[in-house]
């Protein structure tokens, strides 16, 4: 059975770009996968983040993770297996600059103010690829946004393999959905969704009650021109293509069956459509997660659980790894 690991940051409420791009896949592939799920709590610290923040939001997304129907057996957090940070720092020293030079997600995040960026978000590629291979995963559901990483995670792994002259840490391939769906804002149809937009009207997060999505799709933008009958005329139009493929990621069908629906009406009943279905789907997730929020204890002990479970695994590799580098034990 293929081993599958693949993490979210607690920085907020999981969205629906969340949930329909990574979440939903994970509760798929756990049938048939031997799968860890990680809230990925050090990689928060790359950007400012407050103490309390971190630790309501870790919970916070545990719970949605939990309500979206993630096996409690396979949800832990990063910094409670120690085995992320010990791997990472051996990966910082075999890792190049040159590399990490390249990684572009680094030069959008930092952009011209990168000097008084930490060290932290320079180097956390580095951390990404321990993440995955203390676990020796081999497969790591993406987007096309995250496979530039996965190649530094493999020439992390074929270098350190070489240096040590063992084949230790195997090729990581992606899982990349074939019809995974990329969930732009709400407010502008050229942007991806994102917690961090100022705008709570660019997202709808997974704990919005029924009338908060209604409204939030009520206001999406969009433009005077009927729906088209035709994927073609989506091409210049993106709040529109953005909305046709939200209902068709939602609902399991192709945007050209949305289209073949909708097409020639305007967005006032469609809009009234996809509002219908989005709480559907998103309101009993909504619903658990204000059920296991109020149940802290729960939530710390399933955390615990997990991570007992992930250190089991993780734990025995990078020790060897530590081994390998002339650690000694």
């Amino acid at each position: 059975m293929q081993r599958v690991f693949s993490g979210i940051q607690p920085t907020g409420i999981p969205h629906l770009g969340n949930y329909l791009g990574a979440i939903r896949n994970w509760a798929t592939l756990q049938a048939d996968h031997d799968c860890l799920f990680c809230l990925v709590d050090m990689h928060s610290l790359t950007m400012p983040w407050s103490p309390q923040t971190l630790r309501e939001q870790t919970l916070g997304a545990a719970a949605c993770l939990l309500a979206a129907g993630i096996d409690p057996t396979r949800l832990y957090n990063q910094s409670a297996v120690s085995a992320h940070a010990r791997l990472g720092w051996i990966f910082n020293c075999v890792s190049r600059l040159g590399w990490l030079n390249r990684m572009t997600q680094f030069k959008d995040k930092a952009g011209k103010n990168r000097e008084n960026h930490s060290a932290g978000l320079y180097v956390y590629p580095n951390l990404m690829a321990a993440d995955i291979l203390a676990f020796h995963a081999t497969r790591v559901p993406v987007g096309d946004d995250q496979l530039q990483h996965l190649e530094l995670a493999n020439d992390i792994a074929q270098k350190f393999n070489h240096d040590m002259g063992v084949e230790f840490f195997p090729k990581i391939e992606p899982l990349v959905p074939p019809a995974a769906a990329r969930v732009m804002s709400l407010r502008d149809g050229t942007k991806k969704m994102s917690k961090s937009d100022p705008s709570a009207q660019s997202r709808i997060v997974l704990t919005d009650t029924a009338d908060e999505i209604a409204g939030k799709i009520r206001r999406a933008k969009t433009d005077s021109e009927p729906l088209p009958s035709e994927m073609a005329g989506l091409a210049e139009r993106p709040e529109a293509r953005n909305l046709v493929t939200i209902y068709a990621a939602v609902s399991e069908r192709t945007p050209a069956d949305i289209l073949s629906e909708f097409g020639g009406q305007g967005f006032g009943p469609f809009k009234n459509a996809l509002a219908e279905l989005l709480v559907q789907k998103l309101a009993p997730i909504a619903t658990e997660t204000s059920r296991l929020l109020q149940d802290e204890t729960h939530l710390l002990s399933v955390l615990r659980t997990g991570a007992e479970r992930a250190r089991s695994v993780a734990d025995p590799i990078v020790n060897e790894a530590e081994s390998l580098v002339g650690f000694l034990r």
